[in-house]
């Protein structure tokens, strides 16, 4: 998987389509990703001694194929490349679309 948190991301596919938001927690076990504002879901909580309970909005996870990163210079879906950066020696990612590093 090449999502980091903090990437910012569309959705390509299912009920949250086009949507974009950025990346709050990845799930790599489950190929998974959390995205902010998206995939919205009620979750009902029992009130306890610190909280009180009621019907709260909270993101749900989304599968990792149904989300790609947006292209920093075109500002559009692109897929995601790895090269080997020559000044460092370390891997970098890159977009397919304009060869722009996502870091």
């Amino acid at each position: 998987m090449r999502l980091k948190t903090g990437d910012k991301v569309i959705v390509i596919a299912g009920s949250n389509k086009g949507k974009e938001g950025t990346i709050k927690k990845v799930l790599r076990d489950e190929n998974r990703v959390i995205v902010e504002g998206v995939n919205i879901v009620h979750k009902h909580e029992k009130a306890t001694h610190n909280s009180t309970g009621g019907i709260l909005e909270v993101e749900a996870p989304i599968n990792a194929s149904n989300v790609m990163l947006i292209d920093p210079k075109t500002k559009k879906p692109t897929r995601v490349g790895i090269t080997i950066d020559e000044k460092t020696k370390k891997k970098v990612r890159i977009s397919k679309k304009s060869n722009e590093k996502f870091d």
